[in-house]
């Protein structure tokens, strides 16, 4: 008698440890499995790192001073942003600004790890987004829309590009906790088939077990596991084949190999206690920094492209700092500089910065003028009409400021950057032209910058 897929798991004691993983895995995280697709032009970056400072750092406290606030301290600011009721007006940084490197950027105080490493950046100044809440900003800068949901720009790179190596996924997201505003509808393959997911994971702890669970075949050794899942995969495509077509059970077949695959792999690449212990330390002691190493592993043995979500170790903080702002800026940077500048040094030290792309910021930045909340101490608001990214390697010009804004950081006054236009310089330095990475769905032909995005040339070599 033949047996369904369901009654041969029921009777076999082999592969649990296998079919548990891709059962956890997939399909709403599984693997590109074709290496072979091919970019639209010679790529200058091979893979992305996002460093995402979830909650918005603030521009005129990192890369962008604003001296003349002081001039306009506690004046009222006009227009529709201005929130009048929770504001005491214009609040100049406390920070002291130097120049750094050779190219002369200035940087802030709280950032003396990311300023040794300016000249191999280019800061964005004059980032623009469309609104200024968490949930459509993080949206838009995900997936280039402001309503779920869309295929997120890590989905879309992965569509385009494949994975270079079979054996891990091929767009991994790291974030500290479950606690992500939005969630998942942030690394989404949305409407693209399954295969383009993200493979999520909870870095808060580190330990193999915990890390990359259920990953070890407890019963089967790699022959009789092999054995097996090939039998299960003429059972799986057999059930495909009846069905017409399933690009979810497609991706869950994709799964279980890769699954397979990862039981070697992943328990190396996933290993930061691999590192030496100076490497180790050059990034810090925390969730975000061994996030951060883990990334560099992780592209280092071929996946496309990593984000890696920051909160704080001690009270899972974003960078959202509504109140006690200053406070609360310095200690967030405490922790974001380092790993990010270790991370940025580690790839150049390893020749691996000309062609992996790093990205450093947030949803938004946060407002030039106070938030005063009952009984707290002042913060800094959400701001979309002004922000700064930091970008490195992979075809970017090192050492370089873009774009501008007005004195007070309210608005872009020079080469103003939408989010779009983000998205399109990632998509193009990685080989893709944005406007022709597309997929035919419901009628009509979607892409990452839907209909928007401009390459900004000038910030590439």
């Amino acid at each position: 008698m033949l047996l369904n897929r369901r009654q041969m798991l029921q009777r076999t004691c082999a592969g649990f440890g296998l079919v548990g993983l891709a059962g956890l895995l997939g399909p709403q995280a599984v693997f590109a499995m074709d290496a072979g697709r091919k970019s639209h032009f010679a790529p200058r970056a091979k893979r992305v790192i996002f460093l995402f400072l979830n909650g918005g750092p603030s521009h005129v406290d990192t890369f962008d001073p604003k001296p003349a606030l002081k001039n306009y301290e506690g004046q009222q600011p006009s227009g529709d942003l201005y929130k009048k009721s929770k504001g005491t007006g214009f609040v100049p940084s406390p920070l002291e600004f130097r120049r750094h490197g050779q190219s002369g950027i200035e940087v802030s105080e709280t950032l003396p790890h990311l300023a040794q490493v300016i000249d191999d950046c280019c800061i964005i100044r004059s980032m623009r987004t469309d609104v200024p809440n968490h949930e459509p900003a993080l949206l838009q800068m995900h997936s280039g829309n402001l309503q779920p949901i869309r295929p997120s720009m890590g989905s879309w790179v992965l569509y385009g590009l494949g994975t270079s190596n079979q054996n891990l996924p091929g767009y991994v997201v790291l974030r500290p906790s479950p606690k992500i505003v939005v969630g998942p509808a942030l690394w989404s393959n949305s409407f693209l088939p399954a295969e383009f997911q993200a493979t999520s994971v909870i870095t808060a702890d580190m330990q193999m077990e915990k890390l990359v669970a259920n990953i070890k075949n407890l019963k089967l050794n790699e022959a009789q596991q092999r054995e097996q899942l090939d039998l299960l995969g003429e059972l799986n495509r057999a059930h495909l084949k009846r069905r017409g077509g399933d690009t979810e059970l497609d991706g869950q077949i994709k799964a279980m190999e890769t699954a397979f695959h990862m039981q070697k792999q992943a328990m190396q690449t996933f290993d930061i206690s691999r590192e030496p212990e100076h490497i180790r330390r050059m990034y810090g002691d925390t969730t975000f920094a061994r996030s951060c190493l883990l990334a560099r592993r992780l592209v280092e043995d071929g996946v496309r492209f990593v984000t890696v979500y920051y909160t704080s170790d001690k009270n899972n903080q974003p960078w959202d700092t509504h109140s006690d702002h200053d406070e609360g800026h310095r200690k967030l940077c405490l922790d974001g500089d380092q790993a990010a500048a270790a991370l940025i040094a580690d790839l150049k030290a390893r020749g691996m910065l000309d062609d992996t792309l790093v990205i450093w910021g947030g949803e938004f930045g946060r407002t030039p003028y106070a938030e005063n909340q009952k009984d707290k101490k002042t913060g800094r608001d959400h701001h979309h009409t002004a922000f700064s990214m930091l970008l490195a390697g992979g075809g970017i010009k090192g050492g370089m400021v873009y774009g501008a804004t007005d004195e007070l950081g309210m608005n872009v006054a020079e080469n103003p950057v939408h989010v779009h236009d983000l998205h399109a310089t990632i998509l193009h330095l990685l080989g893709i032209d944005h406007e022709r990475l597309t997929y035919r769905y419901a009628g009509r032909d979607f892409r990452l910058t839907d209909v928007h995005g401009h390459v900004v040339k000038e910030i590439m070599v």
